[in-house]
């Protein structure tokens, strides 16, 4: 099973050690939108540049996003 984007959100959240108001402050962006991407299982409803500054955020400080075709999708540390 592959993982959603959710998923890897939270999953490099955990990995940092970060809380959602954290995340929301190094992205710049709203902590109810954190929340509400965090939450569910249903269609995600997410604008490219809100994805764009999580991502950014993330990889700042220090995760990787894995290419779904080199064995992900996933997040880990960079080493």
């Amino acid at each position: 099973m592959s993982l959603t984007i959710r998923q890897q959100l939270r999953g490099a959240r955990a990995m940092l050690g970060w809380t959602q108001q954290q995340l929301a402050t190094r992205a710049g962006i709203s902590l109810p939108s954190i929340k509400r991407l965090e939450r569910g299982d249903g269609a995600l409803a997410i604008r490219l540049d809100t994805l764009q500054k999580l991502q950014t955020a993330f990889e700042k400080a220090g995760i990787e996003f894995l290419d779904p075709n080199g064995g992900g999708p996933g997040v880990r540390l960079r080493h």
